[in-house]
């Protein structure tokens, strides 16, 4: 959910983040940690308690002039607060309602509890990572998480379109389900079609050989070099023109038969010298490669740099920052940070004042505990 509205925030959106009075028990890390920080930039911050009558009444009043609701509760919980779609739909028949959760709004795991990993799990994606035989691993970055946050902002843009034409508000939903086995696509569709069911291949590429990691005298690099044209150049480059003779690994059907074989060779060679001296001679002969990075040396890389993914923020409470910027260009527009992850409920006032509330209205609902 938070991802899906980063999405937005990021290009302008006026997001207003709708906390618990009591917090948000610590989800996205502390509040002044690098995750809560780097998930939460150009966002507002408003208290609300949707357990209390003012506090409901609160969010309707918003809901009559908000272009979109995001939600990531577990699908039963909008019902019992009267905060689902039909019911905020009946207030503004242009909202277009998002809801993301771990396994579907409906169906017999609607009520379950979930988390990115289980996800990866459940969605195939642990049983291909990792090392031939080595049992199931996940993925170092909550990528259903992130998924299903990046498709929904894209699920909202279109209902967003379509209101337009139409007048009206769509129901948007995904699931990190959903979203892992979307992202499962070519071993999804093998076994959808050819009923293959893909293994582990560790650092190979499942289909494109040579395609993989390969040791240096000072580390490891990837050499992608799996089409013909691209593979002559490859063994010409590295000193050993007659592989392209050799009957086993002429074409892409040969060396798949003989992967194992292939990259042993490689191996061989490639131990020989530092990374940046294959870097640097496959690159001038066109060959793709590239280093095997630290995430410090991401942020050190020039073309990471020139790319500008560090982004600086200025906090009042942390000081200056950076955070990941986004990973999409528009000419014409800022990718700059507009405004630093707020305080907890530090635009309650401003917000409520926004929609009519008095200031001895605010008060009073201070008071009672709904804001």
């Amino acid at each position: 959910g938070p991802t899906c509205v980063r999405q937005l925030a990021d290009w302008g959106a006026d997001v207003i983040k709708i906390e618990a009075p009591e917090g948000d028990a610590g989800l996205g890390g502390e509040r002044h940690g690098p995750d809560f920080q780097n998930l939460h930039r150009n966002k507002r911050s408003l208290t609300l308690n949707l357990k209390a009558p003012e506090g409901l009444a609160i969010l309707r009043r918003l809901v009559e002039r908000a272009d979109v609701v995001v939600e990531n509760y577990r699908p039963d919980v909008k019902f019992r607060l009267g905060v689902d779609y039909e019911s905020l739909r009946k207030v503004n028949k242009r909202i277009v309602y998002a809801s993301i959760s771990c396994f579907g709004q409906d169906g017999p795991y609607r009520d379950r509890p979930g988390f990115d990993q289980i996800a990866q799990g459940m969605g195939g994606l642990m049983s291909i990572t990792g090392l031939p035989g080595q049992g199931p691993v996940r993925v170092g970055i909550p990528i259903d998480d992130l998924t299903a946050g990046n498709l929904l902002a894209l699920g909202i843009m279109m209902a967003i379109f379509d209101r337009e034409r139409t007048g009206v508000g769509r129901w948007v939903t995904t699931s990190l389900l959903e979203a892992q086995i979307f992202m499962l696509d070519f071993q999804a569709s093998r076994w959808l079609i050819a009923k293959e069911v893909a293994p582990q291949a560790g650092n190979d590429h499942p289909t494109g050989i040579p395609t993989g990691v390969f040791p240096t005298s000072d580390g490891h690099i990837n050499i992608a070099a799996s089409s013909s044209r691209v593979f002559g150049r490859f063994c010409d480059a590295i000193g050993k023109p007659e592989w392209k003779d050799n009957p086993d690994w002429k074409d892409q059907k040969a060396r798949s038969s003989h992967r194992k074989e292939i990259n042993a060779a490689i191996g061989e060679v490639t131990r020989q010298k530092p990374s940046e001296h294959w870097i640097e001679l496959l690159e001038g002969a066109g060959v793709p490669c590239g280093p095997i990075y630290t995430i410090d040396q991401v942020f050190a890389d020039p073309q990471v740099q020139h790319l500008q993914m560090a982004t600086p923020m200025h906090s009042p409470v942390i000081g200056d920052a950076e955070v990941v910027a986004s990973a999409i260009s528009i000419t014409g527009f800022s990718k700059a940070v507009r405004m630093a992850t707020p305080e907890m409920g530090s635009s309650t006032d401003e917000v409520l004042a926004s929609v009519g509330y008095s200031a001895d209205e605010i008060a009073d609902m201070r008071k009672k505990g709904a804001i």
